[in-house]
Formats: C-alpha cells, structure tokens, sequence
C-alpha cells in the first residue's frame, strides 16, 4: 500500500498497518481529550454558578469593599480582645488587694447585757493579709480594737472570738463563680504567656 502520498510524505516504507493503528490511537486521544474537555467545562460552569450566587445583586467593587470591610471589623475585634484582656488582668491586679474575705463573731462580752452586742471582725484580702477588729460593748460604752494580719498570721495573741473570726475568714473563699471563672481564666493567661 505505497501511495505516491506516502512517499511525498517520507513515509514511504511504512507499513499501511502501522498507520492506521497509529490514527485508531490518535482518535482515542482526540476522544479522551473531548471528554477531559467536556468535563472542565462542567466544573468551570459550577464555578460560575457558585460565583454568581454568591455575588448576587452586587458588583466587583461592591463585593471587594465587604470584603474590605470585615478584614477592618476582624483587626477591631482583635484589638478589642487585646484591650479587654488587659482590661481584665488590671482589674484583677486591683481586686488583689481588697478586702474580699471575711470573718464575724457575736458575743457576749462580760456575760451581763446579752444580746451579743461585742463581736470580733476579720477582713483579708486574697494573699490573707487584712485585720481584724474587737468590738467590745460594755455598759461603759463601746470600745475597738484591731490588729494587724500579715499572711494569715497575727503578731499579736489573739483572743478566742478574734481566732475564730480570723478562721472564718481563712476558710470564706468569698468568691462568686463567675469571678472565680474569670480569675481562672486570667491566671491561665498568665502561665500561657
């Protein structure tokens, strides 16, 4: 099957054979390429659908200022975070000191009046430093009485209602939970850092 076609070509001594196998495999190319087509084409046109819904009723700029626009309000939302963060941890260096647990004893005095009109006050902050106050009410007046508490500990000796008082308060926490969830949270925070 040489053809003068054949020859011109240089493919003269080319069996016929060999070429048409040759065209079967470039059509099953051609075909395998017009379905990878086919097949872009269907996803390129998802694409197009997904985009348009998604920029429905706006235009390019429009769409680029929205987007614009969120970057702005998510760097707010960081700062914001960042400022409470430090708000908070100032707050709770300021709670630190005041006096959030206490401690109170009723008695009675010299056993005459009653009533249990003298008591015995203890106030600590968080570290238990604070004091505690001796009100005694006699039938000759009023008088008070504190003494200083440094870690838990007084210097002085305290008497019997001021120990239970100081007691009371020791084992008062006085903590909210909400508080004690935010204080957790802060002290977290600083271990984290």
């Amino acid at each position: 099957m040489n053809t003068a076609l054949l020859q011109q070509m240089g493919l003269g001594g080319l069996d016929a054979g060999y070429l048409v196998i040759g065209m079967i495999v470039l059509a099953v190319l051609v075909i395998i390429l017009l379905i990878l087509l086919i097949l872009q084409m269907q996803k390129v046109n998802r694409l197009k659908t997904r985009l348009s819904r998604f920029t429905a009723g706006k235009d390019g700029s429009s769409l680029e200022e929205d987007i614009a626009k969120l970057f702005e309000d998510n760097e707010f939302l960081k700062d914001e975070s960042e400022k409470n963060r430090k708000d908070i941890k100032t707050l709770y260096k300021k709670t630190e000191s005041a006096y959030q647990k206490l401690g109170i004893v009723k008695y009675d005095a010299f056993n005459q009046m009653g009533g249990k009109l003298s008591f015995c006050l203890a106030l600590l902050d968080e570290n238990n430093n604070g004091f505690v106050m001796n009100s005694v009410h006699s039938t000759d007046g009023c008088y008070c009485y504190t003494k200083t508490i440094k870690n838990g500990e007084c210097k002085l000796d305290l008497g019997k209602e001021e120990e239970k008082a100081l007691e009371k308060a020791l084992g008062n926490t006085g903590e909210n939970p909400v508080v004690k969830e935010v204080t957790d949270r802060v002290k977290e925070d600083r271990k984290s850092r």
